[in-house]
């Protein structure tokens, strides 16, 4: 592997629309492709200086703070570049609204937001690397590696604390549709639940309903009935890790193909169908938007595999 310096040492005055951001989240927009364990020990050993004084990760940026980024060698990632490039190429047509403050991305099944956890490259990196001269271009929310749809980037410091809070404050509506097993009854309109996060030994994340979980709330409606499945659309109340995935399952109608809560028998009619991923997707997403000072919606087509596989079940 071939390592190459990711640049000089350099000065950077930090911009007002950047004040309140960790030191750790801005140094990784400025050192792109920097494994985070690396920027936390240029941090540690001083090497990062901000105003000429060490600081720790957590540190939050002042507007007109001067950060000294010093240069870094990387070892070139082993993927080929030729597959990053093909990602990048073919998420821009995935772009569903664009201004100067936020991207609403209709975000691919297989697709994590992010690096980590064994992956060097997600949405969020094949954003920066389409839109190399955004300076700031944060996750406002997320979306399971293997769940599709409408996902929100901010581009703005601003706009994303802006929507952070509404999302707090739960006035952000996200909807969702969900191929689960059974028939789901009409007069079902909502599983609370409390759901406990686990992390196996592997890494992996499992949830399950305890009751010292954390409380959580999904509201369903019923969009079409077959013969031995049904289309609903969920809407989380609350937004806990893996939370209509293991509702459903609660509720005895879990999802089809999902590979930690599904029902192995019906998840195979469902592959001999032709599908082939979690068929969850976010289809639609109402919020206020800050700086249009009005209420606008987005929704995200199903994929051609989604939508051939209720052809075939209809």
């Amino acid at each position: 592997m071939k390592a190459e310096n990711n640049q000089q040492v350099r000065f950077v005055t930090v911009e007002p629309d950047l004040q309140g951001q960790r030191i750790d989240n801005f140094l990784r927009t400025q050192l792109k492709g920097v494994p985070k364990s690396l920027l936390y020990r240029i941090v540690r050993k001083g090497e990062v200086r901000v105003n000429k004084k060490r600081i720790k990760p957590e540190y939050k940026l002042q507007s007109g703070d001067i950060i000294r980024i010093p240069p870094v060698r990387v070892a070139e990632s082993n993927d080929a570049p030729s597959v990053k490039l093909n990602k990048v190429a073919t998420l821009e047509s995935h772009i569903l609204y664009e201004d100067d403050y936020l991207l609403v991305v209709n975000k691919p099944s297989g697709m994590a937001v992010h690096g980590g956890s064994g992956l060097s490259f997600g949405l969020i990196e094949a954003l920066r690397a389409l839109r190399p001269g955004q300076k700031f271009l944060e996750l406002v929310h997320r979306l399971d590696r293997d769940t599709s749809g409408v996902l929100m980037v901010a581009k703005k410091r601003s706009v994303l604390k802006n929507l952070h809070e509404q999302l707090r404050d739960k006035t952000v509506d996200k909807r969702y549709l969900a191929l689960v097993n059974g028939q789901w009854p009409e007069s079902r309109f909502k599983v609370k639940a409390p759901l406990n996060k686990n992390t196996l030994q592997s890494g992996e994340r499992m949830v399950s309903v305890h009751p010292d979980g954390k409380p959580s709330e999904t509201r369903y409606k019923v969009m079409q009935s077959f013969k031995n499945a049904t289309l609903v659309e969920a809407f989380p109340v609350t937004g806990r890790t893996h939370q209509i995935r293991v509702h459903c399952q609660y509720a005895g109608h879990p999802i089809a193909c999902d590979d930690k809560y599904g029902d192995k028998e019906f998840d195979q009619h469902m592959r001999d169908l032709g599908l082939n991923r979690l068929f969850l997707h976010a289809h639609r997403i109402s919020f206020y938007h800050p700086k249009k000072e009005a209420t606008v919606s987005f929704e995200a087509p199903l994929e051609s595999s989604l939508q051939q596989c209720l052809v075939k079940l209809a």
